[in-house]
């Protein structure tokens, strides 16, 4: 059934040397693939349970959690910003909310700006990455800086709102938020391998992200992003793992069906056909959900994964090198549009 996407994937490996894992999930028929190193040094090839950096990818669980506090009824998605920290937001709307926050509608200034910074490497030259271990940590690089709009007026990507809404997380349910995704997300959609990992006590077989320069030579990407992942990206997972996320969450195994349809709704529009929900894209086509999907890049990290629901087919692209996964995902995609059409 899979010769042919098998064939699309053997393509395009062959033609950008990707990197990484996929799987292609519809109903029992799967097809996993593996490619590349885990290590490039010791030479310990990728497998299908190889633990990968997935970055901004991981803002749906960030999403996730919030809507479960709100089901519990310690937030609402209209709570003010400055009735959940106490933080000192002086230069900020007071009327940002969560709906804000979530929706990357809040107008915060960013502690990465690519209207600013093109260049990841650079932020850690003056904020050594080895530093952030917590999210209060990146705190300092935003939280006096000046709005970028007022709370609401547009979609504007941005990391320090997930920030923001981890440190929501932590201080509703008093307990670290690597703690509490694991035991309320991970945990229940039986995400065994996956998890918020240091980079100086990565777990084993876990991927070093490599970014190849353009002599040739390589490095790993341990002193270009911060050394542990939290609200607004940089947990590890495996290819199996993030597909048993998109099952629980549409089995409304980690929310109820009502938090469901809220996270998964277009909140905001982004161009033409794509949306935004709660920490997920959104692409229609002909009027109709094609698509609900997430990525994530840093450097040494690529990370494409999405649901179709006309098809209930998931893929899972993960790559530790910092490109690849957009191009095999779009041969696949183009794989299963092809066949939705027919």
């Amino acid at each position: 059934m899979y010769r042919q996407l098998q064939q699309i994937i053997k393509d395009i490996q062959n033609a950008i040397e990707f990197s990484g894992a996929v799987l292609v999930a519809e109903g029992d028929n799967r097809l996993n693939e593996s490619f590349g190193y885990a290590n490039r040094s010791e030479q310990i090839a990728n497998n299908l349970s190889t633990r990968f950096g997935i970055a901004s990818g991981c803002k749906l669980f960030t999403a996730i959690a919030i809507c479960q506090l709100v089901e519990k009824g310690q937030l609402s998605f209209q709570t003010k910003l400055s009735d959940c920290l106490q933080y000192d937001f002086l230069t900020f709307d007071s009327e940002i909310t969560i709906h804000h926050l979530l929706t990357h509608t809040s107008g915060i200034p960013d502690y990465f700006d690519e209207e600013v910074m093109t260049d990841f490497e650079e932020l850690w030259v003056a904020n050594p990455m080895y530093h952030m271990r917590n999210l209060s940590d990146f705190l300092p690089l935003f939280q006096h800086q000046p709005m970028k709009y007022h709370a609401g007026e547009k979609f504007h990507y941005n990391n320090a709102g997930y920030i923001l809404l981890g440190l929501i997380v932590e201080h509703s349910a008093g307990m670290s938020f690597a703690d509490y995704v694991q035991a309320f997300i991970f945990d229940r959609a039986g995400m065994s391998e996956s998890g918020y990992f240091a980079l100086d006590a990565l777990p084993s077989n876990t991927a070093l992200g490599y970014i190849d320069q353009l002599d040739g030579t390589w490095k790993t990407n341990i002193y270009s992003v911060p050394v542990k992942g939290g609200s607004d990206g940089g947990a590890f997972v495996t290819v199996e793992d993030m597909k048993k996320l998109w099952d629980a969450l549409m089995n409304y195994q980690l929310l109820t069906e009502n938090s469901t349809n809220k996270l998964l709704s277009p909140h905001v529009q982004v161009n033409e056909d794509g949306y935004y929900g709660y920490g997920v894209w959104i692409k229609k086509r002909n009027d109709t959900i094609l698509k609900y999907h997430i990525m994530g890049y840093d450097p040494g990290v690529s990370f494409h994964s999405a649901y179709y629901p006309k098809l209930s087919s998931g893929v899972v692209v993960c790559s530790n090198k910092s490109q690849g996964a957009f191009d095999l995902m779009r041969g696949i995609e183009g794989y299963l549009i092809e066949k939705l059409g027919k």
